[in-house]
Parts: structure tokens; C-alpha cells; sequence
């Protein structure tokens, strides 16, 4: 996407910790660990959900999809940051940062779009239990979780091209970690205010319309919910959105804060601090609120662990 004649900057700086004063090796030991967590907390419960019959079930095919999605995510930013700290070397090349973006916000909206998919699951669960099997068949899982990817990588793409058309001419310092909207936009050598209201009109459709689906959702959830005449069945029905519901919460939460909110000139560190919440915090809790909130998952895992202790043993 780059024209050679328009922009002459052919690599970004990545700066974002350089201000921070603190020794990069030791960041780099924190983000590693954080890291390798991650990875192993997502891939527990993906191999769970992949090997245990007892989950081949819609709502874990979703959140499957899901997890997929939000782990893809680290691959796109932290093994770069790590790189960059251990080493020093900050750059990254034009065409690298402009990949970044495109997948990095592909993803990210992939996974609110999936969000939706796994509400929709859950109203479907609740107020249409007997044609639930129909409903939500795998076609039309498979549907959802390919309409999802379809959706966020075309409203990236036009993203991508939105920004790195705009000429290039230097200064070339991204004040973040990674290649985000606002940070690299603001180093566009011409005005950007049209180009920053249609990347605002974009983040909008996809964080506020998907919020609104979810809302929907809930509001004929909580509706049939308040008809079911137990308080057992109220509580049981209740229990199966919690998880999603929290991860709900943690995922637009972050993203409507840095995406959404006014931007100022001295908001950029800021940004990148919430930002760090989003790419480490998000994938590392959702794993965890799924595993730890739902019974199934959780004898599903130790399950699995008395099967690979036994192995061992053997």
C-alpha cells in the first residue's frame, strides 16, 4: 500500500516503553511470563474443548472460535514487543506495520462479532430451548463464525487502506508498541481529520452495533428468565451467561475506552497503557472465566489432567 512517491517512510519506530525508564530486560521477563500463560491457559482449554465430547455443544464451538481468534491476536503484537525488547531494535517496516494493523483490528473485530454470535447463542438456549438443536446446528454455527471473520477483515481492510494511502514523510516514531490506529495516523504528513471520522464511524459500527445486539439479546434473555417459575431453573439459566457476559464486559470495556473516546494530544501514553490491558489482560482472564465459572469445563479439564498423570505414571 505504500507509493513510493508519496511516502518516503519506508520503517516505524516503535517507541512506547522507551519512556517508561524501566530496564527492558526486565519487562521483557514480566511480558514473557504473562505471555507463556496466556498460551497455556488458552491452549488447556481449547484441547479440552476439541478432545471432550461432553463440550461438542454450540456455545463451546463458539467460544472455541473465540479463543482461536483472541490468542491469534497476541501472535500479531506481543512476539514483536518481545523481540524489541530483548534486542533493542525497534523498527518495523512499513509494509510489517501495515499488516499489523489490518490484523490486529481484523481480529479484534472478529471478536466482537463473535460476541454477538455467542449472545445469540445463549437467547436462542433460553427462550427457544425445544428448537435450540435446529436453531443453532452446526451449519449454522459455522455460518456465524465465518460470517464473523468475513465482516472484521473487510472492515480492516478498508481501515488499512483508509490510513497508509495518506503520505508518509517523517517523523517516523509510533509513540506504542505496535502499529495501532491513532499513533500511526497522527504521523501522516497531510490532514487527517476526514480520515479519523471515517476510522471513528467504522470502530462504531463494530463496537456500538455489536453492543446493541448483545443488549437485545439480553433484554429477551432476562425477559424469559424472569417467566421461568423456580428459582433453581432461574438461577441455572442465569449461570450459563455469566461467563459470557464477563467477557463481554472485559472486551468492550477496554476497547470503547481507547477506540471510542475523545482523543487529545496527550493521550497517546494513556492509550497505550489500556491498550497493553487489551492485548495481555483480555486473552489471559477469558480462558480463565470460562474455565473457572463453568462446571463442565472445569471436570472436562480435570479429566483431562488425571489422563495425562495417569499416562505418565504408566
Amino acid at each position: 500500500m505504500q507509493k513510493g512517491n508519496i511516502s518516503s517512510v519506508t520503517e516505524f519506530l516503535l517507541l512506547g516503553f522507551s519512556v517508561l525508564g524501566i530496564n527492558p530486560v526486565v519487562l521483557f521477563l514480566i511480558f514473557a511470563l504473562v505471555y507463556g500463560t496466556i498460551l497455556l491457559f488458552n491452549i488447556i482449554v481449547m484441547s479440552v474443548i476439541l478432545i471432550d465430547r461432553t463440550l461438542h455443544n454450540p456455545m463451546y464451538f463458539l467460544f472455541f472460535a473465540f479463543s482461536v481468534s483472541d490468542t491469534s491476536t497476541t501472535f500479531v503484537t506481543i512476539p514483536k514487543l518481545l523481540v524489541t525488547l530483548l534486542t533493542g531494535h525497534q523498527s518495523i517496516s512499513f509494509t510489517g506495520c501495515t499488516l499489523q494493523v489490518f490484523w490486529f483490528f481484523g481480529l479484534g473485530a472478529n471478536n466482537c462479532f463473535l460476541l454477538v454470535a455467542m449472545a445469540y447463542d445463549r437467547y436462542v438456549a433460553i427462550c427457544y430451548p425445544l428448537q435450540y438443536q435446529v436453531l443453532m446446528s452446526k451449519r449454522t454455527c459455522a455460518k456465524l463464525v465465518a460470517a464473523s471473520f468475513v465482516a472484521g477483515f473487510l472492515i480492516s481492510l478498508n481501515i488499512d487502506c483508509l490510513i497508509f494511502r495518506l503520505p508518509f514523510c517523517g517523523p517516523n516514531g509510533v509513540r506504542h508498541f505496535f502499529c495501532d490506529l491513532s499513533p500511526v495516523l497522527r504521523l501522516a504528513c497531510t490532514d487527517i481529520y476526514l480520515t479519523s471520522v471515517v476510522i471513528v464511524f467504522f470502530c462504531a459500527i463494530v463496537l456500538l452495533a455489536t453492543v446493541i445486539l448483545i443488549i437485545i439479546s439480553y433484554i429477551n434473555i432476562l425477559s424469559a428468565i424472569l417467566k421461568i417459575q423456580s428459582s433453581m431453573g432461574r438461577q441455572k439459566a442465569f449461570s450459563t451467561c455469566a461467563s459470557h457476559l464477563t467477557v463481554v464486559l472485559t472486551h468492550f470495556g477496554c476497547a470503547s475506552f481507547v477506540y471510542l473516546r475523545p482523543k487529545s494530544g496527550s493521550s497517546l501514553d494513556q492509550d497505550t497503557m489500556i491498550s497493553m490491558v487489551y492485548v495481555f489482560l483480555t486473552p489471559l482472564l477469558n480462558p480463565m472465566i470460562y474455565a473457572l465459572r463453568n462446571k463442565e469445563v472445569k471436570f472436562a479439564i480435570k479429566k483431562l489432567l488425571k489422563k495425562l498423570f495417569c499416562f505418565q505414571k504408566f
